[in-house]
């Protein structure tokens, strides 16, 4: 596999922040030649180093409960655990490795991820899988499969440009808008999150670019539920699939749970992560009794010691106690169910709406 050129890595990182700032400004941003950008572009989502999602606010789409599940299914069960996850009603995301599993369900009751992780248990699945559920209407989800931060540490560049994108809070209206609407979403509003939410899928099985499905030219019904921050366009990262940078490879997928000492703020922690530790989540979730971090790293233990930051360990035990950490290969895992949240609309109809 060859390594990343200097550009590459400019433009991927300034792919993942996802802003929708004019193309004009990311070109000013990344600092690379306008051909190049658009070969770099085309060349990463065609050799499927980044993909594009538009994620929904769960609390407008009436699961304001997110649960995550962290399990190791039995070797001899993999197919009966991967078939009832995936086929669970609030599955959204379901990565399958070699040895540990992760899935993300949206909720109508807080109670329903729980009785998932419960079914795997006594159906004899999994070991006792680790169940994190949080109400989507306040910032339990801080950092919500959001690279950038871990890409633009590992290619070197400074700072960032959107770093972290969470899951959830407060939904804004847009600019203007003064109708404070409250209830349930309108057909209309109905129609737009889906189109949104299906866009991505909807391009591959026409034959069109992943590069091609970005939010710029949507109709003003999509612009505006996106406004609103009911739904966001967001960049991800493969990491099984992109090359090394400099000699430096985001191939190992580690996540940490624990239970949190008194007083530790999770804002406190993920500041001590970022900037002490050099450490960037992509995700981190804050239970009531338990928080759930994702990382990745480049194949060294979580403890590794590096003279230039401080130690992640002891930051982590600072903050939690109970600590359990699991690790295994990006090249182990595969997506049964890779974001999907139009699951929970009605199938598309034909609208002849230009709105």
């Amino acid at each position: 596999m060859r390594a990343l050129t200097e550009s590459e890595a400019r433009v991927i990182a300034v792919l993942l922040a996802a802003r929708p700032d004019r193309e004009r400004e990311r070109l000013k941003q990344v600092s690379v030649p306008r051909s190049t950008y658009h070969a770099v572009r085309r060349r990463a989502y065609g050799e499927g180093w980044l993909r594009d999602r538009y994620i929904p606010h769960p609390v407008p789409l009436g699961r304001p409960f997110v649960t995550f599940l962290v399990a190791r299914p039995y070797a001899d069960r993999v197919d009966a655990f991967t078939q009832a996850v995936s086929a669970d009603d609030g599955n959204v995301l379901l990565w399958m490795g070699a040895q540990l599993a992760i899935a993300v369900g949206f909720y109508r009751k807080a109670p329903d991820g729980a009785r998932l992780a419960a079914r795997l248990e006594r159906d004899h699945s999994a070991a006792p899988p680790l169940a994190v559920t949080v109400s989507a209407e306040g910032p339990t989800i801080p950092v919500y499969f959001d690279f950038e931060g871990l890409w633009c540490h590992l290619a070197g560049l400074e700072g960032t440009l959107a770093y972290p994108h969470g899951l959830g809070g407060g939904a804004t209206a847009s600019p203007g808008d003064e109708s404070g609407e409250t209830g349930p979403l309108t057909p209309h509003q109905q129609w737009a999150i889906g189109e949104l939410l299906r866009r991505p899928f909807t391009a591959a099985a026409q034959g069109r670019g992943g590069h091609l499905v970005g939010p710029f030219g949507l109709p003003f019904s999509q612009r505006r539920v996106m406004a609103r921050g009911w739904v966001t366009h967001r960049t991800l990262l493969e990491p099984a699939r992109l090359p090394p940078y400099q000699g430096r490879a985001a191939d190992q997928v580690v996540l940490i749970s624990g239970s949190p000492r008194a007083g530790a703020r999770p804002e406190l922690l993920f500041s001590t992560l970022t900037h002490e530790c050099r450490v960037f989540p992509f995700l981190f979730v804050v239970g009531d009794g338990r928080w759930l971090l994702g990382a990745l790293g480049g194949g060294g233990p979580v403890g590794s010691a590096d003279p230039e930051r401080r130690a992640v360990l002891p930051t982590l035990r600072e903050a939690l106690e109970g600590i359990e950490i699991l690790q295994e290969a990006a090249t182990g895992f595969s997506a049964p169910v890779d974001h999907r949240y139009e699951r929970f609309l009605a199938p598309p109809v034909e609208s002849t709406s230009k709105a």
